[in-house]
């Protein structure tokens, strides 16, 4: 079973007068919806635009895994475990808060910051913060994410290439940018598809995309 989201369906959020535009996939704050909570492991997708000097002061995070992907600009990012990185298009960014850590996201850049953060729960949560960047993931390079019983494909697909959906209890397909045809579905930038015991499917660029796949158990 495939649930279409669309961009548009998704909720607004941000501070304009802080440079700051969100849009949410999932309940989050102050848009509350019982029947939107999860799909699998993914409890949020948000896409980020961050003017430049804007950004997000140090707040905190617990029990959740958290996972970046820069669509265009850098990312400063600082954690309470002492980390500081910037991270750009291509690099997969990870912060497991486990049981408790606070982090500053800022667009210290001289242009438009764009990243989409997932955030995942976790099977057990509790134990230690960890962070890491992985700079330049490769293509069809699988990112495991054991600890949320999921695995994240990233796909850079030309116009009419074509990729598996992997099969898996829940499937997510996020699309960062493009268009692409999915079972018989046409998904353009924003748009999300939540695929229930997804088997055989493939799904073929229209347009030059890049895809955000969660594979789930």
């Amino acid at each position: 079973m495939m649930d279409v989201r669309r961009a548009g369906e998704r909720y607004p959020g941000g501070d304009s007068a802080a440079g700051i535009e969100t849009w949410h996939a999932f309940s989050f704050g102050p848009h509350y919806d019982p029947d939107n909570l999860r799909f699998g492991a993914v409890i949020a997708c948000n896409e980020e635009n961050l003017a430049p000097g804007a950004g997000f002061d140090e707040h905190p995070h617990s029990h959740t895994e958290i996972v970046t992907w820069v669509v265009a600009g850098e990312l400063t990012h600082r954690d309470s475990t002492g980390r500081e990185s910037v991270v750009r298009h291509g690099d997969v960014q990870r912060l497991s808060s486990a049981g408790g850590v606070r982090h500053v996201e800022r667009n210290d850049g001289p242009g438009p910051l764009t990243f989409v953060q997932m955030w995942l729960a976790p099977l057990d949560p509790g134990s230690d913060p960890f962070y890491e960047v992985v700079h330049g993931i490769a293509d069809s390079t699988p990112y495991a994410l054991p600890e949320a019983g999921a695995m994240l494909h990233v796909r850079r697909l030309r116009a009419g290439e074509r990729t598996a959906v992997p099969d898996a209890a829940y499937a997510y397909v996020h699309v960062v940018r493009g268009d692409v045809r999915l079972d018989g579905e046409e998904l353009h930038t924003g748009d999300a598809a939540r695929i229930t015991d997804a088997k055989g499917l493939e799904a073929e660029a229209a347009t030059e995309a890049e895809l955000l796949v969660w594979e789930m158990t």
